[in-house]
């Protein structure tokens, strides 16, 4: 029977009613009290790392969950994080950076309901998460949730309210979850050499900004005073206004100038960028050479940045490691050019 340490942070799952709304206040063990049923698979243990509602997530907390994993890596079979819904996809991806090349399953996931619900979806999550966890193929860090299975950079929160609240972006599902049984849709476990890495740093000074049409390019020089980098949601395929003034383009050349780091994403959530469609993306990119996420998921795209930023800061390095695929976050490197 395997092993496997359940580490609660707080969210929805283990929330309560209190005069203020719902909070966290359902511990660790209690949570696990709900699901009887899994002792007659797994050995169970638990840790109260956190107990926060997800809004509150933070790098440091994301460092906190990575560092106890690596803490008790050798003692347990596999791992479930109950998280909060509504930064879990932000945590999955970190984890996924933070803790590369685990033969072991890093499982996140959390319930649109409490858990000391009547109906809930909490408990059915919470089983089908200890038991993939169990599982002699699942390795790596992934999202359990509604019966699905899905890489750590690939989830989204897509509905706010509904039980089917994520789904896996621009990537098939690693596996579907029915009556107890895993159904693995994509089984390469066996594929899996490289030797596990735990990393200990994040550089948080990253910047998200979403275009709307009429923006003024002088925020983004008042963000290049607080941030190491930027990413832009632009429209489309990808693109930047370019008005009479050019500013956006001078705005972004001082960022460049500065040794800072510029990612060129899209606002909409499928299919991915590709600046070299339109003229406004295609000779901007050109010209300064910026760097673009093609298929990553906003979430991905943050926490990689962050990752990478705390291991370096040479412009040659960032590039290198934004287009090295980790954790299936990225497909579209046939059309990167590492020159």
């Amino acid at each position: 029977m395997k092993r496997i340490l359940m580490i609660a942070t707080g969210g929805t799952i283990a929330c309560q009613r209190s005069g203020s709304g719902l909070k966290p206040l359902i511990s660790s063990d209690e949570l696990l009290s709900y699901v009887p049923e899994v002792h007659q698979f797994c050995h169970a243990d638990t840790l109260q790392l956190l107990n926060i509602d997800s809004t509150n997530m933070q790098p440091c907390h994301w460092l906190k969950i990575a560092s106890a994993i690596r803490s008790h890596y050798d003692t347990y079979d596999g791992f479930v994080i109950c998280h909060g819904t509504d930064t879990m996809a932000y945590t999955a991806a970190a984890l996924s950076y933070l803790i590369q090349n685990s033969l072991k399953p890093i499982v996140v996931t959390g319930s649109q309901k409490p858990i000391d619900l009547e109906i809930t979806d909490a408990k059915t999550n919470l089983t089908d998460s200890l038991l993939f966890a169990c599982h002699d193929h699942a390795y790596g860090v992934v999202i359990v949730f509604d019966g699905k299975v899905i890489a750590g950079t690939r989830g989204k929160k897509e509905r706010t309210k509904s039980y089917n609240a994520f789904s896996s972006i621009n990537f098939p599902y690693i596996a579907t979850i029915q009556d107890h049984r895993v159904i693995f849709y994509l089984d390469d476990k066996a594929l899996q050499s490289k030797p596990i890495h735990f990393y200990e740093k994040l550089n948080d000074r990253v910047a998200l900004l979403k275009l709307i049409p009429s923006m003024d390019a002088k925020v983004l020089a008042y963000l290049s005073d607080h941030y190491d980098a930027i990413i832009i949601e632009s429209f489309g395929v990808g693109g930047l206004p370019s008005y009479e003034s050019g500013d956006f383009c001078k705005a972004i050349q001082q960022w460049i100038k500065a040794n800072k780091t510029v990612i060129m994403t899209t606002q909409v959530t499928n299919e991915g960028s590709n600046m070299s469609v339109y003229e406004v993306g295609k000779s901007i990119k050109q010209e300064l050479g910026l760097l673009e996420a093609y298929d990553m998921t906003l979430e991905a795209t943050v926490t990689k940045l962050m990752w990478i930023l705390g291991q370096t800061k040479d412009p040659k390095q960032i590039q290198q490691m934004f287009y090295q695929t980790i954790n299936r976050d990225m497909l579209y490197t046939s059309a990167v050019s590492l020159s």
